[in-house]
């Protein structure tokens, strides 16, 4: 019978470390699933260089390209000049390209935006909330997001003129 009571304490123990052990790795890792083609995308409130909070909502109702970038990533840097003449290209037609830093410094930021003449709205993800919530592992990530709001194509590593033209053509035939 001690035995028998044990093995019930034991089982009964190892339940309780699992489910601990569960419930602890849900609050620190989240539950969320990685976004995907289909999903609504996520909502972030980050301070652009003109010194806004910018939100997800306030583009709603536009196409939306949103760029996660750094500086220090040299396919980032290569793909800045086709984001820029795709968002001076599309702009009229309803297209926010929105390029979300990922933890660098304003004042690098600025002196990198300064030098290559990109004109199209920079966020800055110093804490790196915005690549959480999208869950970007490597960069540059693009998403592109319909105007209701849905993540329409998912793009990770560079991308040239032509593919961004097709992606953001594709956003704008959606309407």
């Amino acid at each position: 019978m001690v035995k028998y009571r044990k093995t019930i304490q034991i089982t009964i123990l190892l339940a309780i470390v699992v489910l601990g052990a569960y419930a602890i790795t849900t609050v620190v890792m989240g539950n969320d699933s990685v976004p995907k083609v289909g999903d609504k995308a996520p909502d972030f409130q980050l301070l652009g260089l003109d010194g806004e909070v910018h939100t997800l909502k306030n583009y709603d109702g536009k196409s939306k390209v949103i760029n996660f970038w750094g500086t220090y990533c040299p396919p980032c840097v290569r793909e800045m000049p086709a984001l820029q003449a795709q968002w001076e290209k599309w702009r009229s037609k309803g297209v926010e390209v929105i390029g979300v830093n990922v933890g660098e410094d304003k004042m690098i930021v600025e002196d990198f935006v300064k030098q290559t003449g990109v004109e199209f709205p920079i966020l800055m993800d110093p804490e790196r909330d915005a690549v959480s919530d999208y869950k970007v592992s490597a960069m540059p990530a693009t998403y592109f997001v319909s105007a209701k709001g849905e993540i329409v194509n998912i793009t990770i590593g560079e991308l040239d003129l032509s593919t961004l033209d097709k992606q953001i053509e594709q956003l704008v035939n959606m309407k």
